[in-house]
C-alpha cells in the first residue's frame, strides 16, 4: 500500500487543478488518472473554453472569476505557455430573456463592463454575425477563451514540478474512508492518506453512489465547420460568441486555423448511461441543429464538418456545480458537476478545496454550491 497526505482520483481541467493547489503547499500528493493527460475522453478537450464574466447563470460566480483570471495568467507565466487569449465575447440574444437578461443582472450586480452594442456598429464591429433583429448584442472585452488541453497539462506540469506524484492509466475500483483517513483501491494497487478529492467527472457519480446525488451524464458535440469569412478569423479579432435562439443556446470561437470555426449547442444532448461507453462517430442529428444555426447566423460558414470531437457534460438538476464535503466523512472532499461552463473555474476549485482541507475554511462565496441543496437535512 503507498501512503501519502492526499489522494486525488481524476486528473482533468479540475483534479489537476487541485494536485498543484496542494503540492504548492507542501503536501505530498498522489492524482490517479484512468487515462493519460489530457485525454479525449471526459469533459477537458476539444481546444478550446470560454471565459467570461458575463454570468448569466447566477451572479454568484463572479467573485470566483474575479480571483480566477489572474490566476489563469500566473500559471500561463510560470509554465510559460499561452493559455487564455483575450478577444472578447459576443452575447445575442432576446433582452428579456435568460442570456442577456442574466448578463445585465451580473453586470449590475458587480459593475461589470458589458456594453450595448448599437444596431448599428453591428457590421462594422462584428461582419462576422447576422443577428435576428429583435436580438441585443452585449460585448464582454476582457472576455476570451482557454487552451483547455494546454491549461491541463499545465496544472499536471506545475504540480509534478512541485512534488506531485502523478499515476496514469489506472482504475480506481473503489474507497473507503473513516476518521483516520481514506484508502483507494486500483486494480493493482491501493493507496492510504488522511485526505481524499474525487474529481471524476462524468465518473464521479459512481464514486459516491451511496449518495444519490442527481448528476445526468450528456453526450455532446463540437463541431468544425468550415469558414470562407475573414470575419471569423482570430486574426481580424473575432470574439466568442453565446446566442440564444428559439432553438436553444448556441456558442463558438474564432477561427484558429483559417478554415474551421468551431460551433457547438449548449443545450440538448443524449443521457449517456454508462461514461465509459459513448458513441464518438458523427451522426447527421449531431450536425444538423448546429449546421441551421451557422446558416442563420453567421455568414460564411457552410455546413460540410472538418473535425469534431464527443465530450461528456455531468449536470445537476439546477446545473451549479458541487463543491464541498462529503457530508459522512469530513476528509473526503467532491468537485463535480462543472460541465457546460466549468471549465474557466479549474484554478479557482483547486484554491478553494486546499483551503477547506488544509485550513479547514474558506472565504470564497461558495455557500451556493454546496451539497444540501439536493438535501436540506443533510
Amino acid at each position: 500500500m503507498r501512503t501519502c497526505q492526499a489522494i486525488v482520483v481524476g486528473l482533468g481541467g479540475m483534479g489537476g487543478a487541485v494536485c498543484a493547489h496542494l503540492a504548492r503547499r507542501g503536501v505530498d500528493v498522489v492524482g490517479l488518472e484512468q487515462f493519460d493527460l489530457a485525454h479525449d475522453r471526459g469533459s477537458s478537450h476539444g481546444e478550446t473554453r470560454i471565459i467570461r464574466k458575463a454570468y448569466f447563470e447566477h451572479p454568484d460566480y463572479v467573485p470566483l472569476l474575479h480571483r480566477a483570471y489572474p490566476m489563469w495568467d500566473e500559471l500561463s507565466r510560470e509554465m510559460g505557455v499561452e493559455l487564455f487569449v483575450r478577444c472578447g465575447l459576443l452575447l445575442a440574444g432576446n433582452p428579456h430573456k435568460a442570456l442577456i437578461a442574466g448578463a445585465r443582472r451580473s453586470a449590475i450586480e458587480h459593475d461589470l463592463d458589458i456594453p450595448a452594442v448599437p444596431r448599428d456598429e453591428w457590421e462594422r464591429r462584428f461582419g462576422g454575425f447576422a443577428p435576428d433583429e429583435e436580438m441585443e448584442l452585449l460585448f464582454e472585452g476582457d472576455a476570451g477563451f482557454l487552451h483547455v488541453e494546454r491549461c491541463v497539462m499545465a496544472h499536471a506540469d506545475l504540480a509534478r514540478r512541485l512534488g506531485a506524484t502523478l499515476v496514469l492509466n489506472t482504475t480506481v475500483r473503489s474507497w473507503v474512508a473513516n476518521a483516520e483517513g481514506a484508502t483507494v483501491y486500483t486494480d493493482g494497487e491501493s493507496y492510504r492518506a488522511p485526505l481524499l478529492f474525487l474529481c471524476a467527472g462524468p465518473w464521479t457519480g459512481p464514486l459516491v453512489r451511496e449518495l444519490g446525488l442527481p448528476l445526468t451524464v450528456k453526450r455532446k458535440v463540437q463541431l468544425w465547420l468550415r469558414t470562407r469569412s475573414r470575419w471569423h478569423g482570430a486574426e481580424h479579432h473575432c470574439p466568442v460568441f453565446i446566442a440564444q435562439t428559439e432553438a436553444g443556446y448556441f456558442y463558438g470561437f474564432p477561427s484558429l486555423d483559417g478554415t474551421s470555426m468551431k460551433i457547438a449547442e449548449h443545450t440538448g444532448g443524449e443521457c449517456v448511461p454508462d461514461p465509459s461507453r459513448v458513441d464518438r462517430d458523427l451522426s447527421r442529428a449531431d450536425v444538423e441543429r448546429v449546421a441551421e444555426f451557422a446558416s442563420a447566423f453567421l455568414p460564411g460558414v457552410q455546413s460540410d464538418v472538418l473535425r469534431h470531437a464527443v465530450c461528456l457534460y455531468t449536470l445537476t438538476p439546477d446545473e451549479h456545480f458541487i463543491l464541498d464535503r462529503h457530508p459522512r466523512h469530513d476528509n473526503v472532499f467532491i468537485a463535480a458537476g462543472f460541465s457546460g461552463h466549468g471549465f474557466k473555474f479549474a484554478p479557482v476549485v483547486g484554491a478553494v478545496l486546499a483551503e477547506m482541507a488544509l485550513e479547514g475554511r474558506t472565504d470564497a462565496p461558495i455557500g451556493f454550491l454546496g451539497l444540501q441543496r439536493f438535501d436540506p437535512g443533510r
